[in-house]
C-alpha cells in the first residue's frame, strides 16, 4: 500500500519567535566555525585527491513510527541502499558514499536538534539528502546557503521550495506538486476545453498550487469561470460551480475532503457526462473506502467519482529504457521489492526519486571531484586549497548540469526544479487506470489510444453550449393558412368580377358598386397581410425583416380602413336617408363616399408615417430561458423570437387602436340606428352591423389572445391568420352573397316585392275602414305602425318617379313635339307625386287621419284632366300659365332632392308606364289628409 503525502506542518508547527531566533544564531556561519572548533572538527577539502575515500552524506528523515510521513522513509531505505550497491558495482566512481539517517520526526524543533548535531558532532558532509516534511525541510533549506551545503529532496513536493532567492541551495528530484500544472493545461488543451473552475481547499499547500494554475491558466488563455476554497463542508462552493455553469472542475483537496466533495457532487448531480473532474493523483489506494465521513454510501461515492481524473508525477517509468544503473525500470522494481521482502517494510511511492537521487548526488561529486583535480593540476605552485564556499559553489553548478535517464525517467533539473513525467489515471470501474502522461522536457502529452472512456458518446463540454433557435412558424401550418387566404383571395376576385358586370344593374348599382369595389379591395388587402405574417427571419434576412414589419403593418391597416371606412360610408348614407326625414336634402353622391373613404384613409397614412419618421419598427430579438435538446444532446436550447418593435410601441399601438376603435363604435352605432331599414335594393346595413359586430369582437378577441400568445409563435399566426380570414370572409360574404342569391332567383324583386306588399297591405286597411268605424280605434296603433312603413317605401316609390319626371322635363324643354305623350302618360305620375308630397307628419295628423276617414268624401281620381286641355295644340299647351306652374311644381323637389343621386340612379325603364295611378285601390280610396301625412313622413 503506497503511503500518502500530507502536508503534516503548516506554520503553526513552527518553533516560537525566540527559539527560532537561538537556532537562526546557532546556524550562522561564525557559530558554525566555534562548533567544528569545539568537536576537533577541521576543515579538510582534500577528499578530492585520495582514491577509495568514504563520501559521507546526511540524510535527513523521519524514522519513528510514531511520526508523520515515517512510512515513506522506512520504504526509501532499501532503495538508497540498493542505488548504493548499484554505484559501487559499476566501478566508474572512484569513492564511495556512506549515508548517515538522522531523524527529523518530522517536528520542526527536533528536526533543527538533528541537523545541528550532524553539523557539530557528525563527520563532514558534502551534501544533504532527504527531506520530507516540508516544514522541518523549508527552515533547514533556508540556512543551507551559510553552509555551502545543497540539499536534495526525494519527497518534499510543497511549491513553496521552488522559490530560488530563499532556498537558493535547494534541489529535488521529485517533481512540484506545481509541476502537474502545465500537464493540467496541456490535458486542457488537448479536449478544448477553454473555461474551467477551480474548487481548492483552504490549506496553504493546496492554495499555492491553485495560485500557480491560475497563473498557467491565463497565460493559456483559459477562463476561470468560479474560483472556490473551503475549510470543512465544500457543499455550498460546489452548488456555487454548478450555478455558473462549470463543467470541468480542477479540485486540490486531500482525500478526507475528497469524499465530502464527491457525496456534494453526487446529491448535486454533477457527474457523469456533463461533468469532469480533475483531482491530485496522490492520494492513498482505496481511499474513499478509508475516508468515506459522509452520509453518502461508497455505490454512491463511486458512481459521483466515475471517470474522475488524476494528476501525479510518475513514480517510476514506463519505457522499457536501460538507464545509467543499466537496468531498466521494471528490473530495479523486482529488485527493490525483493529487498522490501527482506526487510518487511512496505514499499514508498518514491522510491525510484530516492535510488534516482543517490545516483544524482554520486554523478555531481564525481564531477566536482573532477573539476578540483583538473584544477589542482594546473595549479604550478601545488599548494592548491579550496574552501567550503567554493566547493558549495561547485556543486551547484554542477547539479544544475545533471542530465541523465534514470528509473524514473529524464533526470534533469531547471532552476532547481525536476523536469519530471506526469502521469494521467482514469478512475474507471472501481480503480484507477493510466490513461496517459505528459513529458516535461519535451512538453508533450501522450494519451493511450481509447484508454479513456467518457460517461458519454463525447469528451463533456467545457461549459453548456447554448444553440441559440429560432421559434419560427411551421411549413405546414403556413402552407395551410396560406392555401386558405388563397382561396380567399379568389371568392374576393370572384366578388369583384360579379360586381364589375353587374354594375349597372338595378340591384347593383343601388348598392354603390364603387364602394363595393372598395370594401373588395380592403378584403384583398387584409388577405395579403397574411402572408407577410408568416415570414420570419428563417426566410428572409435581418434587413428584410424589418421591411415587411413596415410593410404588414402599412397593408393591414389599409386594408382594414379601405374595407370597413367603405362600409360605413354607405351605412352613414342610408342613415342619413331614413333618419333626419326633416332636414333639407343634399346630392349624397359616390363620390363624397369615396371622399369620406379617403379621408379615413389620409388619417391613417398620418399617423403610418409620423410612426414611420419618428419611431419606426425595428426588429428585436427576444430570448427565452434555456431549455433541454430534445435528442439528448449535451447542449441548452435557447430559444429567440423576432419581434417588431420600437421605443414607444405602446403609445403608437394606443393611437392606432383608439382611431380604429372608434370608427368601429361609429359603424355599430349606424349599424344599430339602420337595422329597421330592409329594401334589399338599397339597404345594406342588416349585413353590415352583422358584419362589425363579428369583426368587432373576433378583433377584441383575437389581440388579446395574440399578446398573451407572443412567445409562441405558431399559435399567435394561426389565431392571427385566423382572425383576419373570419372578418374578410364574412364580411365579404355577407355583404354579396345575399345579392348574388337575389340575381340568381328574382332580379326585380327588389322593387316589385316592395310595391305589391305596398298594394296589398293598403287594400286591406280600406276594407276594415268601410266596414266599421269601431274598428279603426281598435287598430288605430296597428295602422300607425303599418303607414310609417308604407311611408319609407313611398319614398322608394317617389325616388323612382322623380328620375321618370326629370326625363320627362328635359324632353319638355328640347322637344316639344312628345307633349301629347307626356300629357297621357306622365301627368297621373306627377299628381300623385303632388299629391304625396302634400301629405303632413306627427300626432295631430294621426288624428286628423281618423275624422277625414269618417267624415269627407273620395276625392277625385288622381290623373283625372279636363278634356278640354286634350283639344288644345302642343305648344299652346305647354306655354300655358298653368303648365309653367306645374311644371315648376315638380323641377323644384327635384333639384333639391337627394335621394336618386345618394343610391346611384334609378333606370326609367323600372317603373311601368302602364300603371295608373287611378286603377289602385290606395288612389282611389285615400283621403286628401291620408296625402298629407304621407308627404310629412
Amino acid at each position: 500500500m503506497a503511503p500518502t503525502r500530507r502536508d503534516c506542518s503548516g506554520w503553526e508547527m513552527f518553533l516560537p519567535a525566540g527559539r527560532l531566533l537561538l537556532f537562526a544564531l546557532l546556524f550562522h556561519p561564525g557559530v558554525a566555525k566555534v562548533c567544528n572548533d569545539r568537536t576537533k572538527h577541521e576543515q579538510d577539502n582534500s577528499w578530492f585527491l585520495k582514491k577509495e575515500e568514504a563520501l559521507n552524506i546526511m540524510v535527513l528523515m523521519p524514522m519513528n513510527e510514531s511520526a508523520l510521513m515515517s512510512s515513506i522513509s522506512q520504504g526509501i531505505e532499501p532503495a538508497v541502499q540498493l542505488a548504493i550497491e548499484h554505484i559501487n558495482d559499476s566501478g566508474e566512481y572512484p569513492f564511495s558514499l556512506i549515508t548517515k539517517i538522522y531523524d527529523t520526526e518530522c517536528d520542526n524543533a527536533k528536526g533543527l536538534r538533528a541537523f545541528f548535531d550532524a553539523i557539530c558532532y557528525g563527520p563532514k558532509h558534502l551534501m544533504i539528502f532527504g527531506g520530507v516534511c516540508p516544514s522541518v525541510t523549508s527552515i533547514i533549506a533556508e540556512s543551507l546557503e551559510g553552509w555551502n551545503l545543497v540539499q536534495l529532496s526525494f519527497a518534499a513536493t510543497t511549491p513553496v521550495l521552488a522559490d530560488k532567492k530563499k532556498y537558493p541551495n535547494f534541489f529535488r528530484t521529485v517533481p512540484s506538486d506545481n509541476a502537474v500544472n502545465p500537464a493540467v493545461i496541456k490535458f486542457l488543451n488537448y479536449y478544448n476545453w477553454s473555461r474551467v473552475g477551480t474548487l481548492t481547499q483552504d490549506v496553504q499547500r493546496f492554495s499555492e498550487v491553485r495560485n500557480d494554475l491560475t497563473y498557467e491558466l491565463e497565460k493559456a488563455n483559459i477562463h476561470i469561470a468560479d474560483t472556490e476554497s473551503f475549510s470543512n463542508d465544500p457543499c455550498v462552493n460546489v452548488k456555487k460551480l454548478k450555478d455558473n455553469d462549470v463543467r470541468i472542475i480542477i479540485g486540490q483537496f486531500d482525500e478526507h475532503l475528497a469524499s465530502k466533495v464527491f457525496c456534494c457532487a453526487y446529491n448535486l448531480n454533477m457527474y457523469g457526462s456533463k461533468y469532469q473532474w480533475i483531482i491530485p493523483g496522490w492520494y492513498q489506494r482505496n481511499w474513499w473506502e478509508q475516508a468515506n465521513n459522509t452520509n453518502c454510501t461508497s455505490r454512491k461515492l463511486l458512481t459521483a467519482m466515475e471517470g474522475y481524473i488524476s494528476v501525479d508525477f510518475e513514480p517510476l517509468s514506463s519505457r522499457p529504457v536501460k538507464g545509467i544503473s543499466g537496468r531498466t525500470p521494471k528490473e530495479y522494481e523486482k529488485e527493490y521489492y525483493r529487498e522490501l521482502q527482506q526487510k518487511g517494510v512496505e514499499a514508498s511511492k518514491f522510491h525510484g526519486f530516492a535510488y534516482d537521487g543517490i545516483w544524482v548526488i554520486a554523478k555531481t561529486l564525481n564531477r566536482v571531484r573532477e573539476l578540483l583535480r583538473t584544477k589542482e593540476r594546473q595549479n604550478m605552485y601545488h599548494n592548491f586549497t579550496v574552501d567550503d564556499r567554493e566547493v558549495g559553489k561547485m556543486v551547484l553548478d554542477v547539479m544544475n548540469e545533471t542530465n541523465f535517464y534514470g528509473v524514473t525517467g529524464q533526470v534533469m533539473f531547471r532552476n532547481g526544479e525536476r523536469m519530471g513525467t506526469i502521469k494521467f489515471n482514469q478512475f474507471q470501474g472501481g480503480q484507477e487506470v493510466k490513461v496517459g502522461e505528459y513529458n516535461s522536457i519535451a512538453d508533450i502529452l501522450d494519451l493511450q489510444n481509447n484508454s479513456i472512456k467518457f460517461q458519454g458518446v463525447e469528451p463533456p463540454k467545457d461549459r453548456t453550449f447554448v444553440r441559440l433557435q429560432r421559434r419560427h412558424i411551421n411549413v405546414p401550418l403556413y402552407s395551410i393558412l396560406s392555401t386558405i387566404t388563397i382561396l380567399g383571395m379568389l371568392m374576393a376576385g370572384a366578388f369583384l368580377f360579379f360586381n364589375i358586370k353587374n354594375r349597372n344593374h338595378r340591384l347593383i348599382k343601388m348598392s354603390s358598386p364603387y364602394m363595393n369595389n372598395l370594401i373588395i379591395l380592403g378584403g384583398m388587402l387584409s388577405y395579403a397581410s397574411i402572408f407577410l405574417f408568416g415570414l420570419d427571419g428563417g426566410f428572409v434576412s435581418d434587413k428584410e425583416f424589418e421591411t415587411l414589419c413596415t410593410v404588414r403593418t402599412w397593408i393591414l391597416i389599409v386594408g382594414y380602413t379601405t374595407a370597413f371606412g367603405a362600409m360605413f360610408a354607405k351605412t352613414w348614407r342610408v342613415h342619413a336617408i331614413f333618419k333626419n326625414v326633416k332636414m333639407k336634402k343634399k346630392i349624397i353622391k359616390d363620390q363624397k363616399l369615396l371622399i369620406i373613404v379617403g379621408g379615413m384613409l389620409l388619417i391613417d397614412l398620418c399617423i403610418l408615417i409620423c410612426w414611420q419618421i419618428v419611431d419606426p419598427l425595428r426588429r428585436t430579438v427576444e430570448e427565452y430561458s434555456l431549455e433541454a435538446d430534445p435528442q439528448g444532446r449535451d447542449i441548452a436550447i435557447r430559444p429567440f423570437l423576432e419581434h417588431c418593435e420600437n421605443t414607444h410601441m405602446t403609445i403608437w399601438l394606443g393611437i392606432v387602436y383608439a382611431y380604429k376603435g372608434l370608427l368601429m363604435l361609429f359603424g355599430c352605432f349606424l349599424a344599430w340606428e339602420t337595422r329597421n331599414v330592409s329594401i334589399p335594393a338599397l339597404n345594406d346595413s342588416k349585413y353590415i352591423g352583422m358584419s362589425v359586430y363579428n369583426v368587432g369582437i373576433m378583433c377584441i378577441i383575437g389581440a388579446a389572445v395574440s399578446f398573451l400568445t407572443r412567445d409562441q409563435p405558431n399559435v399567435q399566426f394561426c389565431i392571427v391568420a385566423l382572425v383576419i380570414i373570419f372578418c374578410s370572409t364574412i364580411t365579404l360574404c355577407l355583404v354579396f352573397v345575399p345579392k348574388l342569391i337575389t340575381m340568381r332567383t328574382n332580379p326585380d324583386a327588389a322593387t316589385q316585392n316592395r310595391r305589391l306588399k305596398f298594394t296589398q297591405n293598403q287594400k286591406k286597411e280600406d276594407s276594415k275602414t268601410s266596414t266599421s268605424v269601431t274598428s279603426v280605434n281598435q287598430t288605430n296603433t296597428s295602422r300607425l305602425d303599418g303607414l310609417q312603413t308604407d311611408n319609407h317605401r313611398l319614398r322608394m316609390r317617389i325616388t323612382e318617379l322623380d328620375k321618370e319626371l326629370e326625363e320627362v322635363t328635359m324632353q319638355l324643354q328640347d322637344t316639344p313635339e312628345k307633349t301629347p305623350y307626356i300629357k297621357q302618360n306622365h301627368y297621373p305620375d306627377a299628381n300623385n307625386i303632388l299629391s304625396i308630397r302634400n301629405f303632413t307628419d306627427g300626432k295631430d295628423g294621426e288624428k286628423s287621419i281618423l275624422k277625414n276617414h269618417l267624415e269627407q268624401k273620395p276625392q277625385a281620381q288622381w290623373g283625372s284632366m279636363d278634356p278640354s286641355r286634350i283639344s288644345r295644340g302642343p305648344l299652346e299647351d305647354i306655354n300655358s300659365p298653368e303648365h309653367i306652374q306645374r311644371r315648376l311644381s315638380l323641377q323644384l323637389p327635384i333639384l333639391h332632392h337627394a335621394y336618386l343621386p345618394s343610391i346611384g340612379g334609378v333606370d326609367a325603364s323600372c317603373t311601368s308606364p302602364n300603371g295608373s295611378p287611378g286603377s289602385s285601390p290606395r288612389h282611389r280610396h285615400m283621403p286628401p289628409s291620408y296625402r298629407v301625412m304621407v308627404s310629412g313622413l
